[in-house]
């Protein structure tokens, strides 16, 4: 399995947000525990259901979201 196919975005999955697959843990639920300083063997432990790779297939999923262009009118 990919980092990509572990990331799923269903209407009646947690209201179409981006989520781990099998779960209705939110990428934006992942990306804040790091980002408070939880490690990945933390949020693991935490959250049995998740797997290392789920959370570095939420770290690849917000890269890839501000990594396109932007236009602006002029």
């Amino acid at each position: 399995m990919s980092l990509n196919d572990r990331i799923v975005v269903r209407p009646d999955v947690v209201h179409g947000r981006p989520a781990i697959r099998g779960t209705r843990m939110r990428v934006s639920d992942v990306l804040s525990l790091l980002a408070a300083g939880a490690t990945v063997s933390e949020i693991v432990e935490d959250c049995p259901y998740l797997e290392a790779d789920d959370v570095k297939a939420a770290l690849q999923y917000a890269a890839a979201q501000t990594d396109h262009v932007i236009l602006t009118a002029s």
